[in-house]
């Protein structure tokens, strides 16, 4: 009888092993099912093209699909703000870019912590603005325009993805720098800002390589200056503003960050997943033939420069008496 009883208990625990190690396997094995990268702007757009690049390369990777979701809205808050509030289990991702500091810094009042909420997981690539102007402007370079807008000042206007991008502040620095006054025209995102440039409906764009390179070579509009120290590669014969405008400078980036409080065992998958897509060669050039700088980095660096840009930004606001929104 004892051993009946010994066999069936036997019996018991080896059927709840059969039934309970798959249960722990699946729990341990990440990732397990589709990731969604969070895009928090318009479709078309420089961010959108280098989400849909960076999601086809991690389902490529991860052995997992790897969807681009746009979540569009105050700036880029509606998407950050979905990622900050959603499952720390590393399934939601969030295309972070360089406004994303810049938007925290002009939001009045935040759901979410942007520094705390969001972990970062590596840096893609930098890259500047390019200063636009159409095609048939009479502007030949940057001085011409600072020298129009001294001259009548509020005469001269610019488009912007929305009020609080990168792309506004950025604009909104050249008004400090320059010493001049122009009007912000704020568009929905994507390609919207530089539709109006291309119809000669606004003045001045500041815009990513990424959009806007094929527009400057198709002889579509014309670069003035670019917003880094250094001269971008792919337009060699461009200068920086700093060369007009000592000590201005604005690079911009694309990250990607996921929801705070993510294990770090998760963190550091992805980390290392973004950071091998990044730093292969042939990524690395397409990266590049985007007019990025590829540039993976740890996700300690990138949180630590994402907070000093949102404290940039917010000096920047001050400065201007940007009502924040």
């Amino acid at each position: 009888m004892k051993l009946f009883y010994m066999q069936k208990i036997n019996w018991i625990l080896s059927l709840l092993l059969v039934f309970c190690l798959p249960c722990v396997h699946s729990a341990d094995k990440y990732p397990s099912k589709p990731i969604t990268v969070i895009s928090p702007f318009a479709a078309g757009g420089s961010a959108d093209i280098m989400a849909r690049f960076m999601a086809q390369k991690l389902t490529d990777s991860l052995g997992v699909p790897v969807i681009v979701e746009n979540k569009i809205g105050a700036g880029g808050g509606v998407g950050s703000n979905l990622v900050a509030k959603a499952k720390p289990d590393g399934y939601t991702l969030l295309l972070v870019t360089g406004g994303y500091p810049a938007q925290a810094a002009l939001a009045k009042s935040s759901p979410f912590d942007p520094v705390k909420d969001i972990t970062m997981i590596s840096m893609v690539t930098s890259y500047p603005f390019i200063i636009h102007v159409p095609i048939n402007s009479p502007f030949k370079n940057l001085n011409d325009l600072i020298a129009k807008a001294k001259s009548s000042p509020g005469s001269l206007n610019y488009a912007s993805s929305g009020i609080g991008s990168i792309h506004h502040l950025s604009s909104e620095l050249l008004n400090v720098t320059a010493g001049i006054e122009t009007v912000h025209i704020p568009t929905k995102g994507g390609t919207g800002a530089m539709t109006e440039l291309i119809g000669e409906r606004v003045d001045f764009l500041f815009e990513a390589p990424t959009l806007s390179l094929s527009f400057i070579k198709g002889g579509k509009v014309k670069a003035l200056a670019v917003t880094t120290k250094e001269r971008l590669k792919s337009l060699p014969d461009v200068p920086t503003v700093g060369e007009t405008l000592p000590g201005y400078e604005v690079r911009s980036f694309i990250g990607l960050g996921v929801t705070g409080g993510t294990p770090a065992d998760i963190v550091k998958t992805l980390n290392t997943e973004v950071r091998a897509i990044v730093d292969d060669k042939e990524n690395a050039k397409r990266l590049a033939d985007l007019g990025g700088e590829p540039q993976s980095s740890s996700s300690e660096d990138m949180q630590a420069f994402v907070a000093n840009e949102y404290h940039k930004w917010q000096r920047v606001i001050e400065m201007r008496k940007i009502e924040r929104q």
